[in-house]
């Protein structure tokens, strides 16, 4: 019952403004290629920000800034943030003495109308800016203006957005029943979106972030529901007999498939999002589970036991015929697509234990991309296809871990009570 073909497989800115175009464009983009073998960590100091009443001098809110810009751009693994404690965090420091390529300067004000920030992103060799912006808006949404310039400064230097804006949806036992929960990717602001008290799984966000689908058992039957994010409200849109399972959106997040067992076995069916039934996708073919949309929408990827054991399955969407995908392993499970589209991640069976997979989509060797002891299960993409976030159980407690791409550098998250389990990453959220 731990393989998930069995198992339970779940106001804002007010204004940002622009420097003006002359400072915002100065200095070209830096287009790092940090997948490289030889790549070494970019070195940057993120001094304390400073409140420009007070110049030279660090407050409590200017450090506590400071460390969350900091902790959002290390979080991307690419970069070395620079002890503050090495240099006193001070602004005027002589950088190039410390080894660090790039700095980010911050200044700020407040005042009864609210916040105005100001950050710059600079090249410490080159001696010159390279990216700027002022955000004004309420003083709660500091963290946001933070989180959305780091996604900048990553744009800016490998010319793919980043991932500070995300969020993660969870399911967590804190309460003592299963709930899911969504937290920003540094755990600053964790929210328990359900609260049935009973058992809910399965969370999948929409692409647009503003709906999560996900079954709940507080009716008895494990029927499918969908929460909007904004207004948290929820309606059921699938309350058929036996299983509404596991739903995974279309690209366009106009559509759905999920897990059905109305007729007996469990199979694929594609829905609207009101839960009206467009397609039944697999029929009567071992027990059909976990759907995974391709980024384009003409694929699907799934679990199905037809061959006797649990493997992935691709399914065509324009003519529905399927093809194995998996042979290594007697169980393989949960097919997570990577967002850029060249890899499929899944849990397999090694031994006594789980791990995480990655496989291309039309097949060959996989590659395993955890080793240490634990089951490891789960995996969601991040949405720049770096990252990697899985649960992973040792001695009885399961936690959620988030590494990269190629395995290295595996970081728990949240440290929150309770057991943490079924991740999917967001999208950015703008």
């Amino acid at each position: 019952m731990r393989s998930s073909y069995f198992h339970i497989a779940i106001s804002f800115i007010t204004v940002l403004l622009l420097f003006p175009a002359s400072f915002v464009t100065a200095g070209k983009r830096v287009n790092l290629d940090i997948t490289a073998a030889s790549f070494r960590k970019l070195p940057l100091a993120v001094p304390y920000f400073e409140d420009k009443k007070q110049p030279g001098t660090s407050s409590a809110s200017g450090i506590k800034m400071a460390d969350i810009a900091s902790r959002a751009l290390d979080f991307h693994g690419f970069i070395e943030i620079v002890d503050p404690a090495s240099y006193g965090g001070k602004q005027d420091t002589q950088w190039q003495s410390l080894g660090a390529d790039f700095t980010i300067l911050g200044n700020y004000t407040v005042d009864k109308t609210g916040l105005i920030l100001e950050l710059r992103l600079n090249d410490v060799h080159e001696g010159r800016m390279l990216l700027g912006r002022r955000y004004k808006g309420d003083l709660n949404n500091k963290n946001k203006f933070i989180l959305k310039f780091c996604d900048e400064v990553v744009e800016r230097l490998t010319g793919k957005p980043g991932i500070s804006t995300t969020q993660i949806a969870f399911v967590s036992d804190a309460t003592g029943h299963k709930e899911i929960y969504m937290a920003d990717i540094l755990g600053e602001k964790i929210q328990q979106v359900t609260k049935h008290n009973h058992l809910a799984v399965s969370p999948r966000l929409s692409p647009d972030n503003k709906q999560l689908a996900y079954t709940s058992y507080h009716k008895g039957n494990p029927n499918l529901y969908i929460t909007d994010i904004g207004r948290t409200t929820t309606r059921a849109i699938s309350r058929r007999s036996g299983l509404n399972m596991a739903p995974a959106w279309a690209p366009d997040g106009k559509r759905l498939v999920t897990t059905l067992s109305k007729d007996g076995n469990p199979d694929l069916y594609l829905l609207q999002t009101d839960g009206a039934i467009i397609e039944r996708l697999t029929a009567n073919a071992g027990i059909n589970v976990s759907p995974n949309y391709s980024p384009n929408g003409k694929e699907l990827a799934f679990v199905s036991d037809r061959s006797g054991q649990p493997q992935i399955y691709i399914m065509n969407m324009k003519n529905g015929t399927s093809r194995r995908l998996t042979y290594q392993g007697i169980e393989n499970t949960t097919p997570a697509w990577s967002p850029d589209g060249e890899w499929i991640a899944y849990t397999g069976r090694e031994g006594s234990q789980y791990h995480i997979f990655k496989i291309r989509p039309d097949g060959g060797a996989p590659e395993q991309l955890t080793k240490t002891w634990g089951d490891h299960e789960s995996p969601n993409w991040s949405p720049d296809s770096r990252q990697i976030v899985f649960s992973r159980k040792r001695n009885d407690e399961t936690k959620l871990v988030v590494m990269s791409h190629s395995g290295r550098e595996l970081t728990p998250l949240f440290k929150i009570k309770g057991n943490q389990t079924s991740p999917q990453w967001s999208n950015r959220f703008n």
